[in-house]
């Protein structure tokens, strides 16, 4: 069995250790402050002819566990063989460790290397009943500092419900201001930073439209952009792809509503999503702005649509399928007399063999041209697009009438109840009946009715003032505009604005057929920019349309 280190001898001169902490600011200005702990243990210290030989201040630290780091060099002085005290004094155990268990395991170990830890005011030693009281307190410590805890989650939750900010560090493009004061707290809101807020406009700016001359930049170019034009973050130090990414996925810009007790401080662990509270900030962005970059972001993301489809130097990657097999067309190449040829290759073919698939070899500057001129000649035509999107128009219109009835209907129903409220209180005014309890439940009754009619009518109202509605001139101006870019745009202008009409490229022995979402198209004639890539195959419900032969003149796009 291991023997305890030996204890100071009776009657020789102890050295003793000063533990001093404070975990809050409110405490080091209160009666357990650094100085007061001070001047208690050292008095103690003189009362019992102690001599005080080393000093331990740890400030801003919680006991809750052992990670402190001056309380951790203390347990290392503690068990070196040259230890320069065999006491450690402290003004209370909650001082010492805020967690029973741990505490008294602690001081069991240092008992062991021969030290002792002392309690100023609280019984302290190694009798069963002082040991057992020791125990009491440490246990009742634990409890009070997790209560304490929970309070103090508490009233920074409600704290947050009032719209108050909690002391955390602002996102960029924010800073914080006094609100009010009451007593000695001080409590503070945020407010948008002029500087900071053209910043983060800049950066979704980037990613969205691109800036003078350059198109839309990836979230690694944008980064790029920033740190070569003398961007930098608050602190000072360059932007990097992930705090980028970071910035341009914050909802709170656009919505002004900060997520507040997403996960604990402490161990990151989720909170429970009700306990969210919602802290009412100012918006930076508008929210079409916000969404379009989203929808880039989860368009580009890699599990969605792989880099080299989206930065790759190839016009079609993404869009051309073999029509056998499905599988996508990738670029292989020969070289003969000098000479280098590029190809559409079936990838099923290339990486299974043909037995998978026969595999078709189609010229890459061909196909490329081929794809364009059609798109250019029988899809970005005004006329053409305004055949193909007449359906969706009748039917937004169509919708927009049912619309109009339906607020017509709630106008009407609002009125009504208004006109009944009217007539009960004038006859209650006029002394014709009395306000009992069942007239208040009616009259109640009828303010629930108005209320909820009129909730209704402002989000049917709002829902149809955000939809997009198609006109010859948004028609024409989108023909104008992709025809450009297809013309004079860069490889990612192009491919960015093929992708915004085309789901999908066909690739046949006899013929191609051009797959694309009409609901995409609208939206891409509304937002130009938002650039959405659709799946779904609409243009060819009876997969008898947009075909043609390999080499013959182009064909009408049929609706």
């Amino acid at each position: 069995m291991k023997k305890h280190a030996p204890l100071t001898p009776p009657g020789a001169r102890r050295r003793a250790a000063l533990y001093l902490r404070v975990s809050t600011g409110r405490q080091a200005a209160g009666d357990v402050s650094i100085p007061s702990q001070r001047d208690l243990t050292r008095r103690f210290c003189e009362t019992q002819g102690w001599t005080v030989t080393e000093e331990y201040v740890e400030p801003g630290a919680s006991a809750t566990d052992d990670r402190r780091p001056v309380f951790q060099r203390m347990l290392e002085d503690a068990h070196s063989p040259d230890r320069q005290f065999d006491v450690i004094c402290v003004h209370a155990f909650s001082r010492f460790y805020r967690n029973g268990a741990e505490m008294e395991l602690t001081i069991r170990r240092l008992r062991k290397s021969g030290v002792e830890v002392i309690s100023v005011t609280q019984p302290t030693g190694d009798d069963p009943s002082q040991a057992l009281m020791r125990q009491i307190i440490g246990i009742f410590d634990e409890y009070t500092s997790r209560e304490n805890g929970k309070n103090v989650l508490r009233a920074m939750r409600e704290s947050a419900k009032q719209g108050f900010w909690n002391g955390a560090t602002p996102p960029l493009g924010y800073r914080v201001v006094e609100a009010e004061r009451r007593g000695s707290k001080i409590k503070k809101r945020v407010a948008v930073d002029p500087v900071e807020a053209e910043l983060v406009r800049l950066i979704f700016t980037l990613h969205a439209d691109g800036i003078d001359s350059l198109p839309p930049l990836g979230v690694k170019e944008s980064a790029k952009w920033l740190n070569k034009h003398g961007y930098r973050t608050r602190r000072g130090r360059p932007f990097g792809v992930g705090p980028l990414y970071r910035i341009l996925t914050h909802r709170f810009y656009a919505t002004g509503k900060w997520p507040y007790g997403i996960r604990n401080s402490k161990t990151g662990q989720p909170h429970d999503p009700s306990s969210i509270v919602e802290i009412n900030i100012p918006a930076i962005l508008p929210m079409n702005l916000f969404e379009r970059v989203q929808t880039k972001l989860k368009n580009n993301n890699p599990r969605v649509t792989p880099s080299r489809i989206v930065n790759g130097p190839i016009l079609l990657t993404g869009l051309a399928v073999c029509a056998t097999c499905g599988a996508g067309m990738t670029r292989t190449g020969t070289r003969k007399r000098h000479r280098s040829y590029t190809y559409y290759s079936c990838g099923g073919a290339h990486r299974q063999g043909e037995t998978t698939c026969p595999g078709r070899h189609v010229p890459m500057e061909k196909l490329d041209q081929l794809i364009v001129q059609n798109i250019k000649d029988q899809l970005l035509v005004p006329e053409r697009m305004s055949a193909i999107l007449d359906a969706l128009v009748r039917r937004q219109h169509t919708r927009s009438e049912e619309v109009t009835r339906r607020q017509q209907t709630l106008l009407d129903q609002i009125a009504m109840i208004k006109d009944k409220l009217t007539r009960l209180y004038r006859a209650i005014e006029d002394g014709v009946i009395d306000l009992d309890a069942e007239l208040k439940t009616r009259i109640e009754s009828l303010k629930t009715e108005r209320d909820i009619a009129q909730a209704a009518l402002d989000r049917i109202t709002t829902s149809a003032d955000q939809v997009p509605v198609i006109t010859p001139g948004r028609i024409a101006a989108f023909t104008d505009l992709m025809r450009e870019k297809l013309d004079t745009g860069d490889i990612q202008a192009r491919k960015a604005y093929l992708r915004a009409v085309i789901s999908c490229i066909e690739v046949g022995d006899e013929r191609i057929r051009v797959i694309g979402d009409k609901t995409d198209l609208a939206e891409a004639v509304v937002d130009p920019s938002a650039r959405v890539r659709g799946s779904v195959h609409k243009w060819r419900a009876r997969r008898d349309s947009n075909s043609r032969p390999l080499g013959s003149k182009p064909s009408t796009l049929s609706n």
